[in-house]
């Protein structure tokens, strides 16, 4: 299902690129820097590699692709409004990180909002994924080219053991800046503490927070084993990091260029999102073995009870098209 998941998604998208970013008549060569805050070879880099292969094999060298790791063009946290005005060609940004600049990305940040990674790609493949960048395009002048493979956040501590949610009581627990976020820690009974990215390794070495969550892929990347102890799945909050890009470097396409880069997306993505799920238990498996995790998997149910109350909140709160989108995201799950 997820290698069909970004394909859908971008033939739907394509035609209305066309429609949305006129062309110039004959355009000349575009090089464009596409950035990321991961290392190199983290999950993130596996798209961006796959990323500039194919949009440069597809546009006959014509469009080239420069890969800025590990934060040299930006923060996810300032990116997208770089997009915007146009200082920033194209990066990779966590959903949860777009949130302060397109708020309606608050839906698919809400805890418990997908029920299985299934339940994601049904969403992000069908007409809620393309209605919902289509709409991001119109509202912001940012156009979404893949969502990128899907994933759940997992929670690392680094002494204590969660092996119930009253074991979450009082935890100093990092989060990014992101009132969905912020809210849901409370809730489960942590005290949140809202950091920037680029600050979580040295909050981890001080004992400043007592764990956090993340992607298994990024807790290994990022070498977070070596300050926590524990692993606990939830599987509270899906994610992906969609793969954006300017406005300012869409004009600069003419039909065939914007056409192949497009294609390159959609493959790249699929391409990431394969790695993804093939990698997942091992990466889980070797966090045990190698980096001396401890895993636990407590019973979800009053974590779920209590996410539901935030998932109402938060739509009572947000207004009609927030209420609208959360309840098309539930009903797809049945």
């Amino acid at each position: 299902m997820f290698e069909n998941m970004t394909a859908r998604f971008v033939k739907g998208i394509v035609a209305a690129a066309f429609v949305a970013v006129a062309s110039p008549a004959l355009a000349d060569d575009v090089t464009i820097n596409v950035g990321w805050e991961t290392p190199a070879d983290s999950k993130l880099g596996i798209l961006a590699v796959k990323f500039k292969e194919l949009a440069e094999e597809y546009s006959n060298g014509s469009v080239k692709v420069n890969l800025r790791c590990c934060g040299q063009i930006g923060s996810e946290e300032t990116a997208f409004s770089a997009m915007q005005l146009g200082t920033v060609d194209a990066f990779l940004i966590s959903s949860n990180n777009v949130s302060p600049n397109y708020p309606l990305m608050n839906v698919f940040v809400l805890p418990y909002i997908f029920q299985s990674p299934e339940h994601m790609a049904t969403v992000l493949e069908g007409d809620i994924g393309r209605e919902f960048a289509d709409r991001l395009h119109a509202e912001t002048g940012v156009h979404l080219l893949a969502y990128g493979g899907v994933f759940f956040r997992e929670m690392f501590t680094i002494d204590r053991p969660v092996e119930s949610i009253e074991d979450v009581d009082g935890l100093k627990y990092r989060v990014p800046q992101n009132r969905v976020m912020i809210e849901t820690a409370d809730a489960f009974g942590a005290q949140p503490v809202a950091l920037a990215w680029s600050e979580v390794p040295t909050a981890l070495q001080t004992g400043a927070i007592d764990g956090s969550d993340n992607g298994l892929a990024t807790i290994r990347d990022m070498k977070f084993y070596e300050f926590a102890r524990h692993l606990v799945r939830l599987d509270h909050i899906a994610a992906f990091v969609p793969l954006f890009m300017s406005n300012r470097v869409m004009e600069k396409f003419d039909d065939e260029q914007r056409e192949a880069v497009h294609r390159a997306a959609a493959e790249a993505s699929v391409h990431q999102a394969d790695i993804i799920r093939r990698e997942e238990e091992e990466i889980r498996q070797w966090l045990k073995d190698k980096g001396g995790m401890k895993l636990y998997s407590p019973d979800t149910t009053p974590f779920i009870e209590r996410a539901m109350a935030v998932q109402d909140r938060f739509a009572k709160e947000a207004g009609k098209d927030f209420q609208v989108l959360v309840e098309e995201i539930r009903a797809a799950a049945k």
